[in-house]
């Protein structure tokens, strides 16, 4: 628990945070503009640069600096992308990079504003303990990789992003059925200054939108990170074991944060 830094020594002032709040919501504003708008009369790729200036423009707003790592390994074509979960942030940072269609759970569609946000930019929102609904999900992801790309969080829930939890293989099936590869992301969020880990985005437990939207104002000192991995080499498992995909993923990311966090 060493990496885990606070900086509570770096809190911004209360006008300074007054003024934040009130950006945010005025770019939330914008944003919805945009959808009710834009969105209607946009192909896929105005759709896609809306999202990504509206999304690096959130992240500006909150000072995350956004720092990507190994981005040329991935392909034009569509791939399954798997990532641990760390913060509401990760689907914004991602999109900042470039954007994507999410698999989220269903209790996001419910968030205020954003959760609407979320189902207008096509997020998929997947009932976890409902078996049948999995499924269903599956077949419909499965169909739309043939066409387009779409990122994962298989552990099923955030974490604080010292480590990574084991990932859950059922939506791995939909890169089997429509042979997609599977390409794998590490996120972290780290200190500017020191590189150490920083648990200030972490959405865990009970916290409520807002009040993890209030710990990430108060720190001005963070930047996340996006680091890359590619599809494993010629394995003859590789492309027919959903079993084989999720521990293959989750090997790189635990393999990765075990090499970064004894520095």
């Amino acid at each position: 628990m060493s990496q885990i830094n606070q900086h509570q020594d770096k809190i911004a002032p209360f006008i300074v945070r007054l003024f934040l709040w009130a950006s945010i919501w005025l770019h939330v504003i914008r944003g919805l503009f945009t959808l009710f708008v834009f969105f209607p009369i946009s192909n896929r790729a105005k759709k896609d640069a809306h999202i990504k200036r509206w999304s690096e423009k959130l992240l500006s707003i909150f000072g995350i600096e956004l720092r990507v790592k190994n981005s040329s390994i991935l392909p034009i074509k569509p791939i399954l992308l798997a990532s641990n979960h760390i913060s509401w942030m990760d689907i914004h940072a991602i999109n900042a990079f470039k954007p994507i269609r999410f698999v989220a759970k269903s209790e996001v569609e419910s968030w205020p504003i954003f959760g609407w946000m979320a189902k207008q930019l096509g997020t998929v929102f997947i009932k976890r303990e409902s078996a049948k609904h999995a499924h269903l999900v599956v077949g419909n992801m499965a169909e739309s990789l043939k066409k387009e790309s779409i990122c994962i969080f298989p552990e099923g829930t955030s974490t604080d992003g010292e480590g990574v939890r084991p990932f859950k293989p059922n939506l791995f099936e939909s890169a089997v059925v429509s042979d997609a590869p599977v390409y794998t992301l590490a996120i972290r969020y780290v200190c500017k200054n020191t590189g150490r880990r920083s648990n200030v985005p972490a959405f865990i437990g009970d916290m409520g939108l807002l009040e993890s939207m209030s710990n990430i104002l108060k720190n001005r000192n963070l930047a996340v990170e996006l680091t890359f991995f590619p599809p494993a080499g010629s394995s003859p498992m590789s492309p027919t074991d959903r079993k084989w995909l999720a521990l293959h993923s989750y090997e790189q990311i635990s393999t990765y944060f075990d090499q970064v966090n004894k520095h």
